[in-house]
């Protein structure tokens, strides 16, 4: 899958502050580790405990001890600072950024959904009418019938309540599945785009095994 080098320094920074903040609290997350049932409990442990993504709380449980000496961990301290460094924004200035907190699920036909997808069609589209709305659902519900598509709706769960921020599109031609991705006007430049399309990397993948995922223009 295609991505920007942007969201690989991204996603790189976050790994090391999260091996960071394991090797501060090694003790509390050694005894998540052996508390564990197996390894995806102890993911959702170490997620939760770091306060960061199961992709970061996996780097945590595969980190090797010769990584624990002083050396090591200034080296990743020096990393972190490089990328800091490399980097036109963290997630102090985007804090969604890293897609904690974050799901993706499939959309439905909830006022909820419907609404935000009209507002989706009149931003994209130039078109919120009812009758483009409809042809637009329409044509999304063939392609998730024939299993050549996914359209997934983009949640911010750290609030009390889910908060439907956009949508992530993934359409399958050939052996590629395009991927497009969509937040509303209101919560742009926050890191709700970098948190969908990680999720949208796993969710996709697994929706379309074997295939290459490329992503396109703002849908």
């Amino acid at each position: 899958m295609e991505t920007t080098d942007h969201d690989k320094v991204l996603d790189r920074r976050e790994i090391a502050a999260a091996l960071l903040r394991a090797l501060e609290r090694r003790h509390e997350v050694l005894d998540v580790i052996v508390e564990s049932k197996d390894r995806g409990d102890a993911v959702a442990k170490l997620a939760s405990l770091l306060d960061t993504d199961e992709f970061c709380a996996e780097a945590v449980l595969n980190l090797p001890f010769r990584r624990l000496t002083q050396a090591e961990r200034k080296k990743i301290r020096e990393e972190l600072d490089d990328l800091d460094a490399v980097l036109q924004w963290t997630t102090a200035a985007r804090p969604y950024a890293t897609g904690a907190h974050f799901r993706l699920r499939p959309i439905s036909h909830s006022a909820a959904d419907t609404a935000l997808f009209k507002q989706r069609c009149a931003d994209q589209l130039g078109d919120d009418s009812d009758e483009q709305v409809e042809s637009e659902r329409q044509r999304g519900n063939e392609l998730m019938d024939d299993e050549s598509g996914m359209w997934l709706v983009a949640e911010d769960l750290s609030g009390d309540e889910p908060k439907a921020i956009g949508f992530a599109f993934g359409e399958l031609t050939g052996n590629e599945v395009e991927v497009r991705i969509w937040v509303h006007p209101e919560f742009r430049k926050q890191g709700y785009g970098t948190a969908t399309l990680k999720q949208a990397r796993s969710e996709l993948a697994a929706y379309f095994p074997g295939s290459t995922l490329i992503v396109r223009a703002p849908a």
